[in-house]
């Protein structure tokens, strides 16, 4: 199963069980060697007005998603699962995603295939037929869901009364 392939039938298997544990399959990602891949599986709660998931609740998480991809088994020999919080780059790829987070800074990629392909601006949102607004210093950037490769959103590390960008 391809790389692409093998993610998305991991979310697909995943995203179902999720739910009966209260979180949330943000992101999956496969990495490393063909044979034997690095499955990188990012959780959240699934509340979306809880504080971000801790160590301590993602390592509980972890059997329950490691015996589902075994169940799966998406992959010709072993896997290396990696379970994590989504980080302060949190990846964007569903249209839910595009509302819960419209205000962030964000870096994304798109599938074109010719000229430019990297944005970074302030998500406005999605609309109601799947398009992705985002603010950026060269004007609005309106992109099809279906046609971004990558989203994240871009930390801010920035802290009040340091100095620092916009901090004299």
């Amino acid at each position: 199963m391809p790389k692409d392939g093998a993610e998305k039938a991991v979310i697909d298997a995943l995203a179902p069980l999720a739910a009966t544990h209260g979180v949330d399959i943000v992101d999956v990602e496969v990495v490393g060697a063909t044979k034997n891949p690095t499955v990188r599986v990012r959780i959240d709660h699934a509340d979306e007005t809880a504080d971000t998931i801790s160590l301590d609740e993602v390592s509980e998480q972890t059997g329950w998603i490691s015996e589902a991809i075994d169940e799966l088994d998406p992959f010709p020999g072993s896997f290396m699962l990696e379970v994590s919080s989504p980080g302060l780059d949190r990846p964007l790829r569903r249209a839910h995603d595009f509302e819960r987070f419209a205000g962030e800074q964000v870096s994304l990629v798109t599938t074109a295939t010719e000229g430019r392909r990297r944005f970074s601006g302030k998500l406005v949102g999605i609309d109601a037929a799947g398009v992705v607004n985002v603010e950026t210093d060269e004007g609005e950037l309106l992109v099809p869901l279906d046609q971004i490769a990558k989203c994240v959103i871009k930390p801010d590390f920035d802290l009040p009364g340091k100095p620092g960008k916009g901090n004299h």
